[in-house]
């Protein structure tokens, strides 16, 4: 193996070591990165260029994770290109435009990723014309404060209840969220 080395790296071109010297490091940073992402590490710090804040493109694409990805296409391209015969500007070229669609799909992949996540806090105001059920008697006029089950935000809730209607809305009737006093209170009606 070593004598393949010594015989292989010397009838190399300049622009192959260099390719080289760039593919194989990377490569390396790359499968580290990735085995350590898959279980639960980290050894990516973001770059952070973006003055707009959340919710911008760029705050994804200046990561050492996304560098790491451009060296790593960029090295192993510019070696295809060269053994493919092009020349030195070519294969420069395609192996730039390479790093950098590497870079835009990384950046676009943990941009769709982030989006997925879900703070998990309730909007009640969202409750507004949701339709569901009494779970706590609620008396007529605003006499007391009840419960209704209703689908907010993709998951049933138990929330407080009160209602302008002339007649208690009792368990297991349908209702309708007419409104949300005061922030946390719902207003509701029969349906």
């Amino acid at each position: 193996m070593i004598e393949f080395l010594q015989e292989w790296w010397p009838g190399l071109s300049t622009v192959n070591k260099i390719y080289w010297a760039i593919a194989i490091p990377a490569t390396l940073i790359f499968v580290l990165q990735t085995i350590l992402t898959l279980v639960g590490g980290e050894i990516d710090g973001d770059v952070d260029f973006d003055a707009e804040g959340e919710g911008a493109f760029g705050h994804q694409f200046f990561s050492i994770k996304n560098f790491v990805a451009f060296f790593t296409i960029f090295g192993w391209t510019g070696i295809a290109c060269t053994d493919a015969g092009m020349g030195v500007m070519s294969s420069l070229i395609i192996s730039f435009f390479a790093g950098l669609l590497m870079m835009v799909l990384m950046a676009s992949v943990f941009y769709f990723i982030s989006r997925l996540t879900s703070r998990g806090n309730l909007e009640i105001k969202n409750a507004k014309g949701a339709t569901g059920e009494v779970y706590l008697t609620i008396q007529a006029k605003r006499g007391n404060i009840g419960k209704v089950s209703i689908l907010v935000q993709g998951s049933f809730r138990e929330l407080d209840a009160i209602t302008d209607d002339d007649q208690d809305l009792k368990n297991g009737m349908v209702i309708n969220v007419k409104d949300v006093i005061n922030g946390n209170l719902l207003l509701v009606s029969k349906s």
